[in-house]
């Protein structure tokens, strides 16, 4: 990424940070689609979910499960999506891989069911 436009996720403030570890941090959404959105992020910029290594993986997955309890405990929300914008095509606006941890809550949709598959609305609903 060029000096004029630095990464936005390797340029965080310290004052962001929620969590971390060898590999990741964790913060909350700065754009949050519901209350808690939070964001688990590798320290290094890689921009795909795919070019991580094993042990970075792990790690994500460490941050992104001690992430849901602090927001269970802060926000008791009554389910969770977790999602990867993986590319330009799929949605990914900042191209460093970023995991998102949305708390959903009860009434937030008339209708749920479907969850990530609304991302494509014409064929999200496939039950009766």
């Amino acid at each position: 990424m060029q000096a004029s436009n630095p990464c936005p996720f390797c340029t965080l403030p310290e004052g962001r940070i929620l969590l971390s570890n060898d590999c990741g941090k964790v913060v909350r959404d700065a754009f949050p689609i519901s209350p808690g959105h939070t964001l688990v992020i590798p320290h290094r910029h890689v921009g795909s979910m795919f070019d991580l290594q094993p042990g970075e993986w792990s790690a994500l997955f460490e941050l992104l499960t001690a992430a849901k309890g602090d927001l269970h405990k802060e926000f008791a929300p009554a389910a969770y999506n977790v999602g990867v914008n993986d590319g330009p095509m799929a949605g990914q606006t900042v191209p460093h891989l970023h995991i998102h941890l949305i708390p959903r809550y009860e009434g937030d949709m008339p209708d749920p069911r479907g969850g990530v598959r609304w991302i494509l609305p014409e064929r999200a609903k496939y039950w009766p």
